[in-house]
């Protein structure tokens, strides 16, 4: 591998995209970790045993067959992680996820084998953009082959959905699964396919905010209204929660995906005066951030409660205060070596009828037609379309 520091009179990308290729992560062969956590970490203090907690209310939650979200911020396709989630998807682990688009968009790079490699920091990002290659910190990626290859995969799944009905962000992601099961080299390394294959929705909060936003509008100023309804996220997201019998959910970071998830308990019971009971039942998070800046990221879970988000300020409620390309893979490890496979919920295929059930229960909710009569003129609570 050559000395990034000094590649000034280097031309082209591939003399930067010769580092080792960026797989996703195999968790199998390395299960020794279970042991490391439970009899290192769980006695040990500070971040070690906040992680051991984290590791055991992760497999808590799995035995409670509650239904597992998992939301994932920052970077983390980039460097492997999308392996690890395959697997806990593969093992039933995960149910739903709600991502950033970036990380969705850049899953794309494996399972077609374009070029995201090890690479460094410690580079001059002038001459890395002449040579047409992208940093993520120290991970390379080529500006032409993988964003532009990765652009026309976008562009391949729209041309393949049904454009007359709006949609969630969710069914184009299925889509995008499927098409990578058909066309790609390696679709086992997606998790976005793994999803598909196993009927677990994808929801990104913010679907203007990556490249796969980006490509969308070339069609929406030149050809095809895209009918992507980010209300139909938000909809969808509330019945899968309302249909648990238990909530728990996996945090990477925090951000969008974060409270994008949380506030499916507030949208039941604030919005829609939804008699379920309130609150998530098990929380754990994987997060840098630190509460006393004022941000959402950094909100703990007992915070969290205050806004009915959560179902206790403290009990089943972890946040391990670390590097989550550190913690993740060790928290999915335990919970491989220390939990049983579950059978797959496949709510993909059940997001129609969850989402009804939610309609009729708020079309007979005698709260909300006092809150909003203005949606209930001139019908009985029995009419009402929500």
């Amino acid at each position: 591998m050559h000395d990034h520091k000094h590649q000034h009179d280097c031309p082209g990308p591939e003399a930067w995209l010769d580092g080792p290729s960026i797989e996703p992560l195999v968790l199998e062969h390395n299960e020794a970790v279970a042991d490391l956590i439970d009899n290192v970490f769980a006695r040990s203090g500070f971040n070690a045993r906040r992680l051991a907690e984290g590791a055991k209310l992760y497999a808590r939650m799995l035995e409670a067959d509650a239904t597992v979200a998992l939301t994932i911020a920052g970077a983390m396709t980039p460097i492997g992680l999308s392996g690890v989630f395959t697997t806990l998807i593969e093992r039933g682990f995960v149910d739903f996820i709600i991502s950033t688009g970036a990380n969705i968009f850049h899953d794309l790079a494996r399972p077609f084998d374009l070029p995201m490699v090890q690479g460094s920091a410690d580079v001059d990002d002038n001459v890395l953009e002449r040579d047409g290659v992208a940093r993520i910190y120290d991970v390379f990626i080529s500006n032409d082959d993988t964003l532009g290859g990765a652009d026309e995969i976008v562009h391949d799944t729209l041309a393949r959905m049904d454009l007359s009905k709006p949609f969630s962000t969710a069914t184009f992601h299925h889509a995008l699964g499927k098409l990578i099961w058909d066309k790609a080299a390696h679709p086992e390394k997606s998790f976005v396919a793994q999803a598909a294959k196993y009927d677990v929705p994808i929801y990104t909060s913010s679907p203007g905010d990556s490249a796969i936003g980006m490509n969308m509008i070339v069609s929406q100023l030149l050809a095809d209204t895209i009918p992507l309804n980010p209300l139909m996220d938000v909809i969808e997201t509330t019945a899968i929660v309302r249909d648990a019998k238990k909530n728990g959910v996996v945090e990477i970071g925090g951000g969008s995906p974060k409270n994008f998830y949380l506030q499916t308990q507030p949208t039941l019971h604030q919005m829609l005066f939804d008699k379920t009971s309130g609150g998530h039942d098990y929380c754990l998070q994987l997060t840098t951030d630190s509460p006393h800046w004022g941000g959402l990221s950094g909100a703990t879970f007992s915070e969290a409660k205050s806004w009915g988000k959560v179902r206790d300020a403290h009990l089943d409620n972890v946040v391990v205060y670390s590097c989550a390309s550190i913690t993740m893979p060790m928290i999915a490890q335990y919970a491989l070596v220390r939990a049983k496979p579950r059978s797959h919920r496949r709510l993909m295929g059940r997001i129609d009828e969850m989402t009804a059930a939610l309609r009729e229960v708020a079309s007979q909710s005698p709260e909300l037609r006092a809150e909003h009569p203005e949606l209930f003129v001139d019908a009985e609570p029995s009419d009402v379309k929500a």
